[in-house]
């Protein structure tokens, strides 16, 4: 699985909250969230326009920041 890095404009447990809703609803993923500096990990192989799609269903500012 490839691990791809999301900065995504999270300011509280509520907005990480948000995130871990819309990524539990995917399956085969697993993923990590930073709230200090404001990243996400996700380990998938699912491609990363899907990621962002969903991401963005928590409605927050999200931006790709590559493979890790």
């Amino acid at each position: 699985m490839t691990k791809h890095e999301f900065e995504v404009e999270m300011t509280c447990e509520g907005c990480s909250g948000a995130v871990t809703r819309v990524l539990n609803k995917l399956t085969d993923v697993k993923f990590e969230i930073d709230l200090p500096k404001k990243l996400v990990w996700i380990e998938s192989d699912k491609d990363v326009d899907v990621l962002m799609e969903t991401l963005k269903k928590c409605g927050k500012e999200v931006k790709y920041n590559g493979v890790k």
